[in-house]
């Protein structure tokens, strides 16, 4: 994908449970020229907290990306009352398909993940795009920081969501959205210019090993490629 020369980038936030999917989410992201990534917020869902942290640090450090900050989110749901539904059965453990990776010498910021994102789009009003790819607990809590949150950020686009298929984690849910659906429902009626992604497209876009987006990359950490391999078997189960 390559930008129109002379226009401005996109800024986006990713906000993220990495996970091997989000891992190929955030690398597509950091190749694409025509977006300017502001930085990463972490959440639970295919990982805990703290692991998403810890894969979200170590995934910018293997494209050489350590200049884009991470903010670490909530640990919990944003009623603090909702079993956490980890998907280790999915993606690992640790998230990234096992594959035993040194701690990232990086650490998060010090910010939360909602007063980061509150602070990005008061520093550009209008102009963040956000793409959630778990639970909307991080941006249920931004909009509880502030208010006037929904109207600042210029779009929030959700990876959630069945419409019209089966969800993911029974017949009627999908698992970003079953993860906090009381965040869900904060974010969905706030009033922000919203665009979901549910099932229903995702099935319809499946990477596999002779994908244009694997072929563009250029990564010489060799764990990153083990995680390309692990999607190529990840690829099938299309959650």
């Amino acid at each position: 994908m390559a930008a129109v020369e002379g226009t401005t980038k996109k800024k986006v936030i990713i906000d993220t449970d990495p996970g091997i999917d989000d891992a190929m989410a955030i690398f597509v992201a950091l190749r694409s020229p025509e977006l300017e990534v502001l930085g990463l917020t972490t959440t639970f869902g295919n990982v805990h907290t703290a692991l998403a942290t810890r894969n979200a640090l170590h995934l910018l450090e293997a494209v050489g990306r350590t200049d884009i900050p991470v903010a670490e989110g909530s640990h919990v749901t944003i009623k603090k009352a909702t079993k956490l539904r980890i998907a280790s059965f999915v993606h690992g453990s640790d998230g990234l398909g096992n594959q035993d990776f040194p701690p990232p010498a990086t650490k998060p910021i010090d910010q939360s993940a909602a007063a980061f994102l509150v602070e990005q789009a008061n520093l550009y009003p209008g102009q963040v795009t956000i793409v959630a790819l778990g639970p909307l607990t991080n941006l249920a809590l931004a909009v509880e920081l502030d208010p006037s949150f929904p109207k600042k950020i210029g779009q929030i686009i959700i990876l959630g969501g069945a419409y019209s298929v089966n969800g993911n984690v029974n017949p009627a849910a999908e698992a970003n959205i079953f993860g906090d659906p009381d965040a869900a429902d904060i974010v969905f009626t706030c009033g922000a210019d919203i665009l979901a992604v549910g099932l229903n497209v995702t099935h319809q876009v499946v990477l596999t090993g002779n994908s244009a987006a694997f072929k563009g990359f250029i990564l010489s950490a060799q764990d990153v490629c083990c995680i390309k391999v692990r999607l190529m078997k990840y690829q099938s189960i299309r959650v």
